[in-house]
């Protein structure tokens, strides 16, 4: 049995190595990509809070956001709460993009005006998702190698459990002061198994993006039998004959509203949707830096009347079920982003040693291919020499 999952570990490895090696140093640098930002990108991404002073209104952001990209319509506006500043974006079209203008919330001053076709992490996420190729192609490679690794992690597991209990200490720890093929060895067999576990919660949260039957089945087994289809996505009321409000005095008067229960130094984001049944979606962030732990508000675009929704996202977080919050936790848990700074770097470190594992599994294979010609050899020697 030993052998044929070797075979099997094998050739997994051997169909899948590139693609898990782009992923996982990809994913390393995804992991601090929020504090990466900070660091070299601060003239724009922060700016100081003011406690007792009201950041402009989203209608007043949003014309002065407008007006840098001309024949743009934005989609929606973030207040990133604590000392991030404002950020404006701008999606879709026909050819499709993504900008981003970032506003100082108090004066509306434009700090930045970002496209992603320039941004380095956007790169990045591009491999990660897409191994920079048309989304088409890329995203089920990267989805297929994704679950080949997953049985990858499981068929390890059987090829490094120890037969017997004198091997079982060898096991656990890496010779540090052997042979470079023992060492690499030991690196692969060793490693791999103390980051098996981690790396299971990132293949797990990583499939979510990649099979819609990977992301029902595991939204089913958590929330204990409910069905993501039975989601509820209300919209406006499209027979009001005389609207109370405009638009921009929609939009500012839901974003008050909002932004009256939201906590100190907390986030917000208001989003406008496109049509005439659209509604305005207002959001509060408790957690800036993180994605999960939001109140999210939806009211219709001509009434402003409270519009309530079903699904893992609609509602408040602290009344959600447990599974309707992982699910919410998906990407931060994917990043660590959720367990704060020691997650990101326990996720950096799995990645990195996910990223090790298909070269150090490939010197193993190479090692053992190249030995079995000199071990036939010596023995038709031997045999000779008889």
């Amino acid at each position: 049995m030993k052998k044929l999952v070797g075979k099997v570990h094998l050739w997994l490895g051997l169909t899948s190595g590139l693609v898990v090696f782009i992923i996982s140093i990809t994913g390393c640098l995804l992991a601090f990509e929020w504090e990466l930002r900070s660091l070299f990108t601060g003239s724009y991404y922060h700016t100081e809070y003011q406690a007792n002073v009201q950041p402009l209104p989203p209608s007043v952001l949003r014309e002065i956001a407008e007006k840098q990209l001309p024949g743009k319509t934005a989609n929606g506006i973030s207040y990133g709460g604590d000392d991030y500043s404002t950020v404006v974006q701008f999606y879709g079209g026909d050819p499709e993009y993504y900008y981003q203008v970032f506003l100082n919330p108090y004066t509306g001053e434009v700090l930045k005006v970002w496209n992603a076709e320039t941004d380095f992490f956007r790169f990045i996420l591009e491999g990660h998702f897409y191994l920079w190729l048309p989304h088409e192609i890329g995203q089920p490679i990267v989805a297929y190698a994704t679950l080949i690794f997953f049985i990858m992690l499981v068929t390890g597991l059987v090829l490094w459990w120890p037969k017997n209990k004198a091997a079982r200490k060898q096991r656990f720890s890496i010779k540090w002061d052997a042979k470079w093929r023992r060492l690499n060895y030991d690196l692969h067999n060793v490693l791999g198994f103390y980051a098996m576990i981690v790396a299971l919660v990132l293949v797990i949260t990583g499939l979510v993006w990649g099979f819609e039957w990977w992301s029902n089945s595991l939204y089913y087994v958590t929330t204990g039998g409910k069905s993501l289809k039975d989601a509820v996505y209300p919209v406006s009321d499209t027979t009001v004959k005389q609207r109370p409000y405009t638009l921009q005095q929609a939009t500012d008067t839901a974003w008050t509203r909002v932004s009256k229960l939201a906590p100190e130094r907390a986030g917000t984001s208001i989003y406008f949707g496109e049509g005439p049944e659209a509604i305005l979606s207002v959001s509060i962030n408790h957690r800036p830096g993180t994605y999960y732990k939001t109140d999210n508000y939806e009211f219709d675009q001509y009434t402003l009347k409270p519009l309530e929704g079903k699904g893992p996202y609609a509602g408040k977080y602290s009344e959600k079920g447990v599974g309707d919050k992982f699910r919410r936790m998906n990407y931060d848990v994917h990043t660590g982003a959720v367990w704060g700074l020691a997650g990101k770097i326990l996720m950096f470190c799995a990645s990195l040693i996910c990223a090790s594992l298909p070269i150090t599994g490939i010197y193993i294979w190479w090692g053992r291919k190249k030995k079995k010609p000199v071990a036939q050899k010596k023995i038709q020697q031997k045999v000779a020499a008889a």
